[in-house]
């Protein structure tokens, strides 16, 4: 394990101050980065340690905020704000360029060698950069089997990895068809694990708050998709070329 330093970061986008949280390697190099999007409740400790387990293994890598420092424990208000959300590309990808942006900015990070990884409404953001043409090496989602517009996926021009729970009633087998076929159709290098019995959020500890219907831990594959996340970036930016 290597020395890490981290810093909170903050930026304007979507009318609101974001607080984002940068996790930089041990040593003084460029390195390439690893953008990294929460599910709809908001940025928490949760993606805060998978920015520095990434951080960890070389990369900069940066967990981006959703609601301007707010944690939406409360499912009503999470959906109303991430429901108009999701149903917005353009205000998505006003969130994730605008953290792109301060990733790029950071010295320790190659801005031509960067990944974005996402769960949830943050996996949606990472594909709409895709669908934006943004440069990347990785897309890495989970709970995010999300469409786009019309011949937009062709602008992709990096793999994406999906990771679904079987049981997920938020990401139903026909999404999952959707979400295939869009790729498949758009030439893109696409792949989809389906983890069986797992429900949405199955990535996700235990919160002490209600949570949606449908939504559930399941810690064996939580690990197994943080492992098939980290053989994606291996794999598509390698720490050293």
């Amino acid at each position: 394990m290597t020395t890490i330093t981290t810093r909170t970061v903050e930026y304007p986008a979507d009318a609101l101050t974001m607080i984002g949280h940068l996790a930089l390697p041990a040593g003084v190099d460029r390195r390439p980065a690893v953008l990294i999007g929460p599910e709809g409740m908001g940025l928490s400790d949760v993606e805060r340690r998978r920015t520095d387990a990434l951080a960890e293994l070389g990369y900069v890598a940066l967990a981006f905020d959703l609601h301007g420092g707010r944690y939406l424990g409360d499912p009503e208000e999470m959906l109303a704000r991430c429901m108009p959300l999701l149903a917005d590309p353009d205000r998505m990808r006003g969130i994730g360029h605008a953290a792109l942006d301060v990733l790029r900015a950071e010295p320790r990070a190659d801005p031509d060698r960067i990944a974005a990884v996402g769960y949830g409404t943050g996996g949606a953001i990472a594909l709409e950069l895709g669908r934006h043409g943004v440069n990347l090496r990785a897309i890495g989602t989970v709970n995010a089997l999300t469409t786009g517009r019309p011949g937009e996926s062709a602008r992709i021009r990096c793999p994406v990895w999906a990771g679904v729970g079987s049981e997920d009633p938020i990401m139903p087998p026909a999404q999952r068809d959707a979400f295939t076929a869009e790729m498949q159709a758009a030439g893109v290098d696409w792949r989809l694990v389906v983890y069986g019995g797992a429900l949405h959020a199955f990535h996700h500890p235990p919160v002490d708050h209600p949570v949606p219907p449908g939504v559930g831990y399941h810690p064996q594959h939580a690990q197994r998709a943080w492992h098939d996340i980290v053989d994606l970036l291996a794999e598509c930016l390698p720490v050293t070329e």
